[in-house]
């Protein structure tokens, strides 16, 4: 017969095998990793990972464009002083004694200046310095619109390894930017709801005129429905703040800052208004600013996400409504014919 150790010795093994495991590196390296991976699936992780994976992206196409130079600001600048070189010398060749000789030679000059220098704006000079075109802001709000799929156009990397890095960049923003949408949208849903179910419960007991009525009444697992009017109302009232907000900041007119946030939260993206787009505001951006417009764009996503989580429920509520009322009605229909074939059947 095989001894059997008793339950004493057993569990003093295990806890021994334990605490062996609780003082394994590797082990413990491994709990952590568990453990940040479950706080990066939360709604508070994954919009920090948003926030910081949009500030890692600025500084490194920062970086990345800084260093590539001001290769056609200098090549302008060549240009134009060789087209002053040559102006000056056909003015001290021919002076005013030669006037159709002077006008043709300063018209060649003033003709290659042109067609280099729309050669050049061709490809993407567009009269700023590299500190100029990727400020932080700058840098920032074009991160943002490559994984959330904006695109506005007014920045755009120049180098090789700058539009390799977008590339990439995109790649796995895109990916943490649906799972944001997603969570974020849940979450705003959730709380939406509860708000809205709470308001309506207030307006149905004053409507009844006694509370401890009502709540005999009232069903305790009753669920109710976000109309899809109060979801167009919550995105109009954010359009409405945006609207006054760019005003107030970019001083913009009412018509372009509704314009920019309704393509913006469309993701449209257009070109023509776009946040820290211009020179000055490039050069004295207050952070606060950039702060309110960063948080405005992603808090606005999650509004969008809320809104498509919210009138999905109702459609699929309504949808379910109709169909039970189509079902009734060919029902109807079919015992009204019944009814009539009883009839003249008993007729006959």
């Amino acid at each position: 017969m095989v001894p059997v150790g008793d339950k004493s010795s057993t569990g003093s093994s295990s806890a021994a095998y334990n605490a062996a495991g609780a003082d394994n590196p590797k082990e413990r390296l491994k709990e952590c990793c568990r453990k940040l991976v479950a706080f990066m699936c939360t709604q508070v992780g994954v919009g920090g990972l948003v926030v910081g994976y949009a500030v890692v992206g600025a500084f490194c196409f920062i970086q990345i464009e800084g260093q590539a130079g001001d290769a056609q600001h200098h090549a302008v600048q060549q240009l134009r002083h060789n087209c002053s070189v040559n102006v000056w010398n056909a003015t001290n060749t021919y002076n005013v004694l030669y006037r159709d000789n002077w006008t043709r030679q300063v018209t060649d000059a003033l003709t290659h200046f042109q067609v280099n220098l729309a050669l050049i704006v061709k490809k993407g000079y567009d009269g700023r310095t590299t500190e100029e075109t990727w400020s932080f802001s700058a840098a920032l709000m074009f991160s943002l619109s490559i994984f959330t799929m904006n695109g506005y156009g007014n920045v755009v990397p120049k180098t090789m390894l700058g539009k390799a890095a977008t590339v990439v960049y995109a790649v796995f923003g895109i990916p943490l930017y649906v799972l944001y949408f997603r969570n974020m949208g849940k979450v705003l849903a959730q709380s939406f709801r509860w708000l809205y179910t709470w308001v309506y419960q207030c307006s149905m007991e004053d409507k009844a005129g006694g509370g401890d009525l009502y709540n005999q009444q009232l069903p305790q697992k009753s669920r109710v429905i976000v109309p899809s009017t109060a979801c167009l109302w919550v995105l109009a009232a954010y359009v409405a703040t945006g609207t006054v907000t760019f005003v107030t900041l970019e001083d913009w007119s009412y018509l372009d800052s509704t314009f920019f946030c309704v393509t913006s939260l469309c993701k449209i993206g257009i070109e023509n208004f776009v946040p820290v787009g211009s020179i000055t505001d490039a050069v004295a951006d207050h952070p606060m600013k950039l702060v309110i417009k960063f948080v405005y764009l992603l808090l606005g996503m999650g509004i969008i996400a809320m809104c498509f989580d919210l009138m999905r429920e109702d459609v699929q509520v309504r949808v379910r409504n109709l169909k039970m009322d189509i079902g009734l009605c060919f029902e109807d229909i079919r015992l009204r014919a019944v009814a009539v074939y009883r009839r003249r059947n008993s007729f006959d």
